[in-house]
């Protein structure tokens, strides 16, 4: 997806959506396809080889958010 369609899907600003792909994109969780305003992003190799640390990582946040009684950030 590019940034526009991220947007839309989560419903979050676009400027939002542009900062957080340019610091994952920094930080080699996500890489880009093309460029200006189609630019897609997926995730990168290294992210996908290690998702399954990404998921007990969320997990553990997810679990401290429910606590927090803030469920609905993870609902979406």
């Amino acid at each position: 997806m590019n940034a526009h369609q991220l947007s839309q899907k989560l419903e979050l600003d676009y400027s939002t959506i542009r900062h957080h792909l340019e610091v994952m994109e920094k930080n080699s969780l996500t890489v880009s396809i093309g460029e200006g305003y189609g630019k897609a992003y997926l995730l990168s190799q290294d992210m996908l080889d290690n998702y399954s640390f990404f998921e007990e990582i969320w997990e553990r946040i997810g679990n401290k958010v429910k606590n927090s009684g803030k469920e609905n950030l993870l609902d979406e």
